[in-house]
């Protein structure tokens, strides 16, 4: 049935901006890639090709993408011109892959050495962007031979956690401004005064990936930090199997349980207990999470429900974004969007077998 769900919305998937390249698109695309990996089925694969091609065209760039914005969220949707890549062979795949990675060679630092997140959020550190950029400048660095970029990804990583880490809490913040210049920014710190819990999933999403991708012996570095944050997540979760929009504040009225972060946890979660990073019991939770996070509407049709619509920091759309506990749960609550529905297929394609 779960199949079913997201056969029927990638069919029919609207693309997110106009179909400008996104990254809102691009977990569409990851998750109809594990998809395809996990059960070899065509069909999804087929997805892909289908959603992609109107964003790359007959020519040698991306639509909608400029490389002065520098948006690390741009970088995100590369992933799947790289699987393109892997099952074709067909080298434009891995040409238009190398348009992004140009764009990291250029990409603003802060002082530290960490990507800012985008041109527009100077020397900004958000956990959104390790996602968005790291997995992707390490894949494309197996893929080209050119381990000096995974070895700058990893020290990325490293010095992000340990700039955004709240030993109180024992968990990371959204976002660290290195001016703290931002009025969301703590004077002190640099850091937002909030735990919202899809940063914290975007967070865990890329420790499990990259641990995944570089090896055992290479993540090792990393593997007390990781196990230490799928430990605080899973005390976190609740007793409905699901883990609140700020997440570690169960007493906040207006707190609500919010389905895109608790997929991108059970994903987090699994995927660390089948990396060894966690010994939880994995597969319970991801059933949980699944049966808590899809519903059927009135007219008997399946939805991913409860997925908070976009959060972030600074002025957006003429209003001001605070990174406080009050500022998350006032967001918008919508259903079926890329950023719940992504990761549940990632989540669904780590059973045993799927249909």
């Amino acid at each position: 049935m779960l199949a079913q769900y997201f056969d029927t919305l990638a069919a029919q998937h609207i693309p997110y901006k106009g179909g400008a390249w996104c990254y809102e698109d691009g977990l569409i695309y990851f998750g109809l890639e594990a998809l395809h990996r996990a059960s070899g089925d065509p069909r999804w694969l087929a997805h892909i090709e289908r959603l992609i091609a109107p964003q790359v065209g007959t020519g040698v760039g991306l639509a909608g993408y400029h490389m002065s914005d520098y948006n690390i969220d741009n970088i995100f949707s590369g992933r799947a011109l790289l699987y393109l890549h892997e099952v074709s062979g067909d080298e434009k795949w891995l040409e238009r892959a190398g348009l992004l990675a140009k764009q990291l060679q250029t990409q603003p630092r802060t002082k530290s050495g960490v990507y800012w997140h985008k041109l527009r959020y100077p020397w900004q550190i958000w956990l959104d962007g390790l996602y968005m950029g790291l997995p992707f400048q390490i894949a494309y660095a197996q893929r080209v031979g050119a381990p000096g970029l995974i070895d700058d990804a990893l020290q990325q990583l490293r010095t992000a956690l340990e700039i955004t880490y709240i030993p109180e809490t024992r968990l990371y913040a959204h976002a660290f401004d290195e001016a703290r210049v931002q009025q969301w920014a703590s004077p002190k710190t640099g850091v937002n005064s909030a735990h919202w819990a899809r940063a914290v999933g975007w967070l865990a999403m890329a420790l499990v990936d990259i641990a995944e991708l570089v090896g055992h012996q290479k993540f090792n570095p990393f593997r007390q930090d990781t196990s230490r944050l799928l430990n605080q997540i899973a005390e976190l979760r609740q007793p409905s199997g699901l883990w609140l929009q700020v997440i570690d504040q169960p007493r906040l009225a207006g707190n609500w349980e919010e389905t895109s972060a608790s997929a991108m946890f059970a994903y987090a979660l699994l995927k660390g207990q089948l990396l060894g990073l966690w010994d939880g019991p994995g597969a319970e939770i991801r059933e949980k999470v699944i049966k808590r996070s899809v519903a059927s509407d009135e007219g008997n049709t399946l939805r991913m429900v409860d997925i908070c619509h976009v959060a972030g920091l600074g002025t957006f759309e003429g209003r001001y974004r605070d990174g406080t506990a009050e500022y998350y749960i006032s967001e918008d609550i919508i259903t079926d969007d890329p950023k719940g529905v992504g990761p549940l297929m990632r989540l669904y394609a780590l059973a045993p077998s799927i249909v």
